[in-house]
């Protein structure tokens, strides 16, 4: 899985790498750039997703669909199937690893207009606390959020 990253201005190729455990020529390769310099400031990216202690993962069954899945572990379907890049019906098949949210977090998909001060407000908690328990967090549409509930 990926992610997008908005290249910070201190940032060289080898922090970005290191950030998301990765080597450099992964990097250019995803992001189809040369050998020259391309790690420009404030130019998006793909990157490599972190995946947070707060996912397991789960090679599916034979059988299986995202909602039937999305029940057994009390997860709202259309998040469920969202956290995974899919849509809700969008067929799946045997071992197929999915991202399966662990108890005790809740989950935001940002939308258009979102800021750091809505989504807190919206989870009844501080900005940093939002900073620590995402720490690749930049507030664009699309971008999933995580938040250990109390």
């Amino acid at each position: 899985m990926f992610d997008k990253y908005v290249i910070e201005k201190d940032d060289t190729p080898e922090i970005i790498a290191k950030k998301f455990n990765t080597d450099i020529s992964f990097l250019r390769d995803i992001n189809d750039m040369g050998y020259e310099n391309q790690f420009i400031f404030g130019k998006e990216i793909i990157v490599p997703m972190i995946t947070p202690s707060y996912y397991i993962y789960r090679k599916n069954d034979k059988g299986d669909t995202l909602y039937n899945i999305a029940l057994k572990y009390n997860i709202n379907p259309e998040l469920f199937a969202s956290l995974n890049g899919l849509e809700i019906h969008d067929y799946i098949y045997k071992n197929q690893e999915l991202l399966i949210p662990k108890s005790g977090y809740s989950f935001y998909i940002t939308k258009e207009g979102d800021t750091l001060d809505i989504i807190s407000d919206m989870f009844g908690t501080k900005k940093e606390i939002l900073i620590k328990d995402n720490p690749t967090i930049y507030v664009l549409e699309g971008q999933l959020l995580a938040y250990k509930s109390k």
